[in-house]
């Protein structure tokens, strides 16, 4: 089996890593930073997604595994502790595929027939550069709302945890097929009326959104934040692509969310 690690950069993070390469080297697994079977990350779940977003190119060849060094993580589950039963695991035990949905985000541009695309595993945001964001929101092709306000978050289910439920979204169970779409401080008023609640869609159903005035906006796909210029449209679905993550005990998604948000 070929194998990858990526670290979150500090010193426990990177002792680790080294650690758990030279561990794995000893059982005669190979090291491929190109084509790994097997991504583990160390440090987070910031480290993960940078992970996620180095190997998209492999999803369907390459599944993902984390050891958080720091707070508990709803994509790490193995701690530092545990490193050597995770080496052996890895190494001598056939694992567990668990697939989580993604969403897909597609920004076409006015010049016609150019497009970017992008793959999200907790969330994309949409930000106007230096004013209110003014969208219309087509739902299925069908006009829905005119939005305005800070912004607006289309997140997956694994990732309904962080900025979504900030924002007041609520939390889906990371198998389930959908995205969610939520507001940022909407405006809402005599004048301006917004749904103001977030809204789940199903993987057959499609959210783009539409300038009504200035094109440029700060589109961020988790981590990644860019300006794009000249925006026509925002596209969100359900990917055709999913995170495939290598379980090699239960990682129960509700006990990870008590434990991070009710446990004392």
């Amino acid at each position: 089996m070929k194998f990858a690690i990526t670290s979150k950069g500090d010193t426990k993070s990177n002792t680790l890593m080294h650690k758990m390469k030279t561990y794995l080297l000893d059982f005669d697994l190979i090291y491929d930073e190109e084509q790994p079977d097997i991504v583990i990350s160390v440090g987070g779940d910031g480290t993960l997604l940078y992970a996620f977003h180095r190997y998209t190119g492999r999803l369907d060849k390459t599944a993902f595994v984390g050891v958080h060094t720091g707070h508990l993580g709803f994509y790490a589950d193995w701690v530092p502790e545990e490193i050597e039963k995770l080496v052996i695991a890895i190494a001598k035990t056939p694992f567990q595929v668990i697939e989580y949905p993604l969403v897909e985000v597609i920004i076409r541009y006015q010049n016609g027939g150019r497009e970017t695309r992008f793959l999200g595993l907790n969330e994309a945001t949409v930000k106007a550069v230096d004013a209110t964001l003014v969208m219309d929101v087509d739902i299925r092709g069908q006009h829905f709302e005119r939005f305005r306000g800070d912004g607006l978050c289309v997140s997956t289910p694994s990732g309904s945890t962080a900025y979504n439920k900030a924002l007041g979204g609520a939390i889906l169970h990371p198998s389930i097929p959908a995205i969610q779409l939520a507001e940022m401080a909407s405006i809402n008023n005599k004048v301006f009326r917004t749904v103001g609640s977030p809204l789940v869609l199903p993987a057959h159903h499609t959210c783009t959104l539409k300038p009504v005035n200035a094109p440029d906006f700060l589109i961020a796909v988790d981590h990644l934040t860019m300006l794009h210029k000249d925006v026509k449209s925002i596209q969100f679905r359900v990917a055709d692509e999913k995170i495939r993550f290598a379980r090699f005990r239960p990682f129960p998604f509700w006990k990870r969310v008590h434990d991070s948000f009710v446990a004392d």
